[in-house]
């Protein structure tokens, strides 16, 4: 890969790969220190990367990158969900999107990998199996399973209000 190329999959993917990661995480901080390191990663494995699979290939090494940091904040810092849940359901008041996101939330990372791929990036279930490596019917048990999740508690949160 020269050095175009490269600068052509920065301008090209780095939007989309932002968006995923603020999505997937949360936090605009850690999404552009993941994005950053992505492409850091990529430079450095410029020669082995096909310019066919860059895109698979840059997603791949993102999700694995925001996996392996939610895996590190669960094992340095104790996490107390039952108060967290209670004060978000007390607080009554939603607004939709913050409900959604809070539901994307609390998804397993596989599932909400593939659903930000398929519903925020509209990847194909091809795309996201390359991505992810999995089999397309994998992906769509896992996008099914995690749609379904997000309609239970959303109907839940209907009945809160």
């Amino acid at each position: 890969m020269e050095t175009q190329e490269y600068n052509n999959a920065l301008n090209q993917f780095s939007p989309s790969l932002m968006r995923f990661a603020v999505n997937f995480l949360r936090c605009e901080e850690e999404a552009k220190d993941i994005v950053q390191d992505v492409f850091e990663k990529l430079w450095m494995n410029r020669n082995k990367v096909e310019s066919g699979k860059m895109k698979a290939w840059l997603f791949t090494c993102a999700n694995n990158a925001m996996i392996n940091l939610i895996r590190k904040k669960n094992r340095s810092c104790e996490l107390n969900v039952s108060f967290h849940e209670k004060e978000v359901y007390d607080s009554g008041h939603y607004e939709s999107k913050q409900a959604i996101q809070h539901v994307v939330s609390t998804l397993p990372p596989l599932q909400k990998s593939i659903l930000l791929l398929r519903d925020l990036e509209g990847y194909t279930y091809d795309e996201i199996g390359g991505i992810l490596s999995l089999s397309n019917t994998q992906v769509k048990v896992y996008l099914f399973r995690a749609r379904m999740k997000m309609k239970k508690q959303l109907t839940q949160l209907n009945e809160l209000a």
